[in-house]
């Protein structure tokens, strides 16, 4: 499975950003055809209160790396794409990985 990660800065005004991402960035990624999931988690503070590196982070997989291109070179993914500069006042950065989900083996009780 690929997926490619949306790291969003820290935005000027951060009540815009979420105004603007939620109310139309949102409804114009889910026109993008061929996605098989989309995961958004807004970044907490650590246990100890320091402020995160990112404001946003946004998952969207795809089967294949092709695929997950094909989403974006679509004319919805070409207007999505498009339109981060519009409230991402702090930066976006894109990165791609194949992705693997581990899953924990269950170990033999010992005597």
């Amino acid at each position: 499975m690929y997926k490619l990660t949306v790291l969003y800065g820290h935005p000027e005004d951060p009540a815009a950003f979420d105004s603007y991402y939620w109310e139309k960035h949102v409804p114009l990624a889910r026109t993008m055809p061929g996605l098989t999931g989309w995961t958004i988690g807004k970044c907490e503070p650590d246990p100890s209160g320091a402020r995160p590196p990112y404001y946003l982070v946004v998952a969207l997989y795809a089967p294949s790396r092709a695929e997950l291109q094909a989403v974006l070179d679509s004319p919805e993914g070409r207007a999505t794409v498009a339109d981060v500069p519009h409230f991402a006042t702090g930066g976006a950065t894109f990165l791609w990985d194949e992705e693997r989900v581990v899953v924990p083996v269950e170990l033999p009780a010992t005597e």
